[in-house]
């Protein structure tokens, strides 16, 4: 069940179509009041969408141009892809697909279409003419719920693709537009002030005019330091893409021109380093201690509908598995089914039980396979996160329980991650809290650099004195510790008792998160314990079974000094729960030390070549490439590995390799005689 798409400006309120279609995020049609369930075929919605938008009939001979790439029936698959759209527009009585001579149309005048009612809304009142008032811009901007067509790139199809792009920067130059213009009307001190920005800069985090408007915004509510802070955050995803940022700090210098009373004095605490900025902690944080993420999964819809069959249980099992993860607040199941009993749909169950997500989905039958479709949705502003669809074969239910589960809740747990990373790396520090502070950690730790590691340790610092019951937090301090250890940074011996420490007090927090006995194993391999590493790894697979980190780590340990085997299946789990994990590159390297010590060359090249092509590798794993090169006999594409880690690391050689990780003799002979190859030696 969906919620219409309902805009309510100053004036009588119409009634709601049969049929309302909404471009404005993920392609959505919805008829009386029930989302329908869209062909799979990227082609059907793509034409779908094109034709919703088109102001007049389109010839069939542009149409297929437009969607594809020499077939061999151009016009058979459009007439295919035609009937599918009647199924899903047109009613007995009522012809919306209309195909007259050569030309294809839709006839949508009595339905909603939310890019209508935008251009409608926007188009009655010129921009800048101000008769918009602000609670008519809230009602627009509530139309936006992700990027046009979200999710519809079609591939080998230019023609599509470049009006798809030309349709997504006018809408979002028109979200951008409703922003700006609600927020003149805002006084800079309101806390909506902020949000506005923070979607802003959400739609468009390189647009110089948002960095100026939320910096002006923080002088203007006394809060300097957070905009030395956010301008020094900001420089770095412009440098990261290599764009201009100038102008942004000659804005920022002139608004501090203009404002020449200092920010009000308070006392700062006390942090390790001096170099890193200090987080001023004396405001909005000191009452949320404990707090995380929170989600409702309401029960995934069943076609054809059943209680009690696959969808009832594939939900049981999601809500079980995110809350075994412990990072995130799950809301139990009795309030989502008792809720979804009253008809309550997502949107309004996430209002009802204050969370800070939603996630729903449908599951569909399809003669000898299962499809579910999933969504989450950001509770507060209505924005769809994520959205996929999975399927499997119908053979054993309790087998595609597993499978579909895991890889949904491994999904919600990344996606929640980056979303909460994302939006705390562009808040005022000042303000954060300890969850926040931990993602503003978390951040600066997968840039896999000395500096940025200094900076993810002073977050998690930061979280842990917020919250020391804060599990999540000391374990990400203990990596930061293990990987001054691992990259030489620092002393190991020192960094290995220190990221001992963090994983201890991580434990004494809480015994069930599997982070803390990850950070734990991590702490003891270190220290050169294999077997007490091993132990505490099993330990936070078994405590949450989707806990990719868990299973990458047990990968890492094995491949070096244990079984190689069971070092390639965890890696091929960590992989599959996770497959866009910051640490992909370990993922894929643990698997090509175990093929060396296999004696598996090639093999061990094909994971090595694609760990070093990822773009946060370090030199750690552009060595393993090196070393596999000169031992599959790939010895001159080895010897320019070598020398580019060297310019990276002047005077990088096998003793610093062998020093990093802790190999079984057998293995440093193999990696010893490669490195001679190459001129490691």
């Amino acid at each position: 069940m969906e919620s219409p798409v309902e805009i309510t400006l100053s004036g009588p309120k119409i009634p709601s179509p049969r049929i309302q279609m909404r471009l404005l995020g993920p392609l959505t049609v919805i008829r009386d009041g029930v989302e329908l369930a869209l062909p799979p075929s990227r082609k059907v919605r793509a034409l779908l969408g094109y034709l919703a938008m088109a102001p007049r009939a389109v010839g069939r001979s542009r149409l297929c141009e437009l969607l594809w790439d020499v077939p061999n029936d151009p016009r058979g698959e459009l007439r295919w892809c035609l009937s599918k759209l009647r199924g899903i527009l047109d009613d007995p009585a009522r012809t919306r697909v209309t195909t007259g001579g050569d030309a294809v149309s839709l006839d949508l005048s009595d339905c909603l279409l939310d890019t209508a009612a935008l251009n409608n809304a926007v188009g009655s009142q010129p921009v800048g003419s101000g008769e918009l008032v602000a609670q008519d811009l809230r009602e627009v901007l509530k139309l936006f719920r992700g990027t046009f067509l979200e999710g519809l790139e079609v591939e080998r199809n230019p023609q599509f693709d470049a009006w798809l792009v030309v349709q997504r920067r006018r809408f979002r130059d028109c979200q951008i537009d409703l922003l700006d213009r609600l927020l003149s009307c805002l006084p800079a001190e309101s806390d909506e002030a902020l949000s506005l920005l923070d979607s802003w800069l959400e739609v468009a985090p390189f647009d110089v005019r948002a960095h100026r408007n939320l910096l002006s915004t923080l002088v203007e509510r006394g809060q300097t330091i957070a905009g030395e802070e956010h301008l020094a955050a900001a420089a770095g995803l412009f440098d990261a893409e290599d764009l201009d940022f100038e102008p942004v700090r000659t804005a920022w210098a002139q608004i501090r021109a203009r404002r020449v009373s200092p920010s009000p004095a308070r006392p700062l605490p006390a942090t390790s380093d001096p170099a890193l900025p200090t987080p001023d902690t004396a405001t909005g944080t000191a009452g949320t201690p404990g707090r995380r993420a929170s989600i409702a999964v309401m029960p995934f819809l069943e076609q054809p509908v059943a209680r009690g069959g696959l969808a009832d249980g594939l939900t049981h099992d999601i809500i079980a598995r995110l809350a075994k993860l412990r990072s995130l607040f799950v809301i139990a199941r009795g309030s989502v089914f008792t809720l979804a009993e009253q008809g309550t749909l997502p949107e309004e169950a996430a209002r009802r039980l204050n969370v800070d997500y939603v996630a729903s989905g449908r599951v569909r039958l399809d003669q000898r396979q299962v499809v579910v479709d999933v969504e989450l949705v950001e509770a507060r502003s209505g924005r769809i996160v994520w959205a996929d669809t999975f399927d499997q074969p119908l053979e054993d239910a309790l087998i595609l329980l597993d499978e579909i589960g895991n890889r949904i809740v491994a999904s919600i747990a990344n996606e929640v991650e980056t979303a909460e990373r994302n939006r705390a790396l562009l808040k005022a520090p000042n303000s954060l809290d300890a969850w926040e502070a931990y993602h503003r950690g978390l951040w600066h730790m997968y840039r896999f650099t000395k500096d940025e590691n200094a900076q993810a340790r002073h977050f998690f610092q930061m979280a842990v004195r917020l919250d020391p019951t804060f599990s999540r937090a000391h374990a990400g301090l203990s990596f930061t510790h293990w990987q001054s250890a691992f990259q030489q940074w620092d002393d190991r011996d020192q960094q290995s008792d220190q990221a001992f420490a963090a994983a201890g007090q991580g434990l004494l927090a809480d015994e069930h998160d599997p982070a803390a006995h990850w950070a734990m194993g991590r702490a003891l391999w270190l220290r050169g314990r294999q077997d007490g590493s091993l132990v505490e790894l099993e330990r936070a697979v078994e405590l949450s079974p989707n806990f990719a980190l868990g299973h990458y780590a047990l990968s890492f340990v094995q491949s070096q000094s244990g079984d190689p085997l069971a070092a390639i299946r965890a890696s091929d789990h960590s992989r599959h729960l996770s497959p866009f994990d910051p640490l992909l590159f370990g993922m894929l390297g643990t698997r090509a030390m175990a093929h060396v010590r296999l004696g598996q060359y090639e093999e061990a090249v094909e994971w090595a070549l694609k760990a070093a092509a990822r773009p946060n590798a370090h030199p750690s794993i552009q060595a393993i490439a090196a070393h596999c090169l000169a031992l599959a006999g790939r010895v001159e594409e080895g010897r320019n590995f070598a020398a580019s880690i060297r310019r990276a690391v002047p005077g990088y050689g096998i003793e610093n390799f062998l020093r990093t990780f802790q190999f079984t003799p057998d293995a440093v002979a193999q990696f010893r005689q490669g490195a001679k190859l190459i001129g490691l030696g």
